[in-house]
């Protein structure tokens, strides 16, 4: 692929340029692009955001969940939960 190069004013310089045709010459992925433009947007953010603790929230200082009796533990090792020891 063979292109004109132009200078800063859109004028013809009078120059050539050979492009590989592997590189340049093929049907652009615009699902790729933007994914390329929202991720370097994304980078460009300056990223303090935060969400609010628990003692950042307005509102009542009691306690939000009694402790035991909620079922929120994790089950570290699946294996020996559900099965019966011997």
């Amino acid at each position: 692929m063979e292109l004109t190069v132009y200078n800063i004013k859109g004028e013809d310089t009078g120059r050539k340029v050979q492009l590989n045709d592997d590189i340049y010459a093929i049907e652009p992925n615009e699902h790729v692009m933007y994914l390329a433009v929202r991720q370097y947007l994304a980078d460009q953010r300056q990223g303090t955001h935060k969400s609010k603790e628990r003692s950042e929230i307005a509102g009542s200082t009691r306690k939000l969940f009694r402790q035991k009796g909620t079922g929120g533990a994790p089950c570290l090792v699946p294996s020996r939960a559900t099965t019966a020891s011997n």
